[in-house]
């Protein structure tokens, strides 16, 4: 009885904690204001703010940021590549879902921001844009394997053209040259490439469907480091670290910021669970 008691608690034992100093954590290299990777060789934005920041409450005062592509982001943590992920990456009911029951198996922290989806055009155009119909037959850019892409495919949007490419960095580049129309993906993402570049604009008025949430995503059987996690990010959201890292990286009015925030009820329902709104 003593030896099956032993192997029984051993196989529900977790794995080791993976919380430790060099902790490989994706993040995006191509996103200004929310993640970017500088010519220094240093990643900086609000994600990486707001990842470094959860991390130092559980004792981790040394990540390794590691650039992940949107396409890529499940796969480099299914294959250990990274063990987290904070690259502006929405909490879905899909991704929650257990891998058993054909979802991707990913648990996530947060969240630890919210927007909705949007469109950034040049800024001489931006009068023209003051509704969502006036992007019918336009050519709109989004990049592969986001929520964003996704939800432009819905009948609501059907007629608005689209352009699938790689990465934002392509959108962008295709915007400015005119290529493209407009780009479309989350507002704070949006608004991180417009604070720098007065030649493009966010359109504020147009939100498109329902919110985005933002969280830290890791594989699924690493539940104690995940309620670490949520514990870290509970705490950070109850003094002025948040508020001080939005406000530095993105520079956004009050009533964006605001808005952006989530509230203690969001993020228990998000985190650490199987199903959204309850484990």
């Amino acid at each position: 009885m003593t030896v099956v008691g032993v192997a029984l608690a051993g196989c529900s034992s977790e794995p080791e904690s993976f919380l430790v100093n060099g902790i490989d954590v994706g993040v995006k290299g191509d996103q200004p204001n929310t993640s970017y990777l500088f010519a220094d060789g240093d990643y900086r934005g609000f994600d990486v703010t707001v990842a470094k920041s959860v991390l130092r409450g559980v004792g981790v005062d040394d990540p390794n940021p590691q650039g992940v592509l949107s396409r890529n982001r499940v796969t480099d943590l299914r294959k250990g590549r990274v063990k987290l992920v904070a690259a502006t990456f929405s909490i879905t009911p899909d991704r929650t879902k257990p891998r058993s029951a054909n979802g991707d198996g990913l648990d996530f922290v947060g969240p630890y921001a919210i927007t909705h989806q949007g469109m950034l055009v040049r800024a001489e155009d931006s009068e023209f844009y003051d509704d969502i119909k006036k992007f019918d037959r336009k050519n709109v850019c989004v990049w592969e394997k986001t929520t964003s892409a996704k939800l432009l495919e819905e009948p609501a949007y059907k007629g608005i053209g689209r352009t699938t490419v790689t990465d934002a960095k392509q959108c962008i580049e295709g915007l400015k040259k005119g290529t493209y129309d407009a780009v479309s993906t989350d507002q704070l993402i949006l608004y991180g490439f417009a604070k720098d570049d007065p030649e493009i604009t966010v359109v504020d008025n147009v939100k498109i469907g329902p919110p985005n949430k933002y969280g830290i995503a890791m594989v699924k059987g690493h539940r104690g480091d995940c309620e670490k996690l949520k514990k870290s990010l509970l705490e950070y959201l109850g003094g002025d670290g948040w508020s001080r890292a939005f406000e530095e990286n993105l520079g956004l009015p009050d009533a964006i910021r605001e808005s952006a925030r989530p509230t203690t009820e969001e993020i228990e329902d998000s985190s650490c669970v199987d199903k959204l709104g309850g484990s």
